[in-house]
């Protein structure tokens, strides 16, 4: 498989989940100007135009980080309980995170005023506090075990200094133990990042 992905975005979710998951694949870095790293058009890859991208092995490109996790998890049979309501909570988190959180970083990772920074602000500490209250006394934001939530939990946190939001002690220690991870070390060095 080929992850196409831009050092420390949110493709980092679906690295760490493909280190996890003990699945063979290859990185090939997106310029700004929507070129791969070999200098191919990634719009032909991914009309869609942004990270990551899953390339599998016949050639289908899968898009949408909770899609790409969740097709690790179930080629890898790790990651994710094959049934059970732990499962459907972990798919509740992936998709939380991708509407409340991900899509709330928009006015700090492009030009927008104060304000809608600061509307955008009071929602992600709205969204990090029912994490935080999820999480409870867990290692894990779901179970006893490292799951894809985990993986996309970790890249939130780590992007919500963009924001200038201060984190809960709970999800501060989490990301501080998620840094030591051998998978999220792997991950850091291959996309030559430097974990702060």
């Amino acid at each position: 498989m080929v992850l196409y992905y831009y050092p420390g975005a949110c493709s980092l979710a679906s690295h760490i989940a493909l280190i996890e998951a003990d699945l063979p694949y290859t990185l090939i870095g997106i310029t700004h100007e929507k070129k791969t790293e070999d200098r191919r058009d990634f719009l032909s890859i991914n009309p869609k135009g942004y990270i990551p991208a899953l390339e599998l092995d016949d050639g289908e490109v899968l898009t949408e980080n909770p899609v790409i996790l969740n097709y690790i998890a179930e080629n890898s049979g790790k990651l994710l309980p094959e049934k059970g309501i732990e499962k459907w909570h972990i798919l509740e988190a992936l998709a939380f995170m991708a509407s409340e959180i991900h899509g709330n970083y928009a006015p700090f990772f492009m030009d927008f005023t104060e304000t809608e920074k600061e509307r955008a602000r009071k929602k992600l500490a709205k969204a990090f506090s029912i994490l935080d209250d999820q999480m409870g006394d867990k290692n894990y934001l779901v179970g006893k075990n490292l799951t894809i939530a985990d993986c996309y939990l970790f890249w939130v946190l780590m992007a919500s200094a963009r924001s200038g939001l201060e984190q809960t002690e709970r999800l501060q220690s989490y990301y501080d133990r998620m840094k030591l991870l051998p998978s999220v070390a792997r991950a850091f060095s291959e996309e030559n990042l430097t974990a702060g």
